[in-house]
C-alpha cells in the first residue's frame, strides 16, 4: 500500500478556513492524505463555520484548534503545507523543516464577517463552497 502524503492547512487561528479544508480533503481524499489543520495562533472554532459545514452533512464541532509551532516543534514533517489566509497572514506561518510543497489558497476569513446571523452564514457559505472546490481541484491535479 502506498504511503499516504501528509497535508497540514494552516491558517491565521485554526477557527475557520484551516478546518474546513481539513474537513473536506478528509471527505473526499482520505484514502491518499493524511491531513490535519493548525493555526499561527490559537483560535476558537468558529460556530458559524460549524453550521455551515453541518448544513451539508460534516461535522466538526468537536474539531479542537492546534498550533502550528507546536507541530514544528515536535519535528513533525508534511508533504504539503497549506495556507488558507490572506496573503500578509500566510507569510507569518513557520517553515517546516523537508515540506516538498508549499502552497497558498488566499480565502476571505468567516472570522472577520459582520453583520446579522444570516449574513455571516451567507458568507462563509461561499468561502465552505469555494474551499472544497480547491480541495477538488487539488485532488484532480494529484491524481494527474
Amino acid at each position: 500500500m502506498m504511503e499516504k502524503k501528509k497535508v497540514l492547512f494552516v491558517c491565521v487561528h485554526n477557527s475557520a478556513r484551516s478546518q474546513m479544508a481539513e474537513a473536506f480533503l478528509k471527505q473526499s481524499g482520505g484514502e491518499f492524505f493524511e491531513v490535519e489543520s493548525a493555526g499561527i495562533e490559537l483560535g476558537i472554532l468558529n460556530p458559524i463555520v460549524v453550521d455551515a459545514m453541518r448544513e451539508i452533512g460534516i461535522d466538526i464541532s468537536k474539531n479542537q484548534t492546534k498550533d502550528a509551532f507546536q507541530f514544528l516543534k515536535q519535528g513533525r514533517s508534511f508533504h504539503y503545507v497549506i495556507t488558507v489566509c490572506d496573503e500578509s497572514s500566510g507569510e507569518r506561518c513557520p517553515i517546516f523543516p523537508g515540506v516538498s510543497q508549499r502552497l497558498h489558497w488566499s480565502f476571505d476569513d468567516p472570522s472577520a464577517f459582520t453583520g446579522s446571523y444570516e449574513y455571516k452564514l451567507l458568507k462563509t457559505r461561499a468561502v465552505r463552497d469555494a474551499i472544497k472546490a480547491k480541495i477538488l481541484e487539488f485532488l484532480k491535479n494529484e491524481s494527474k
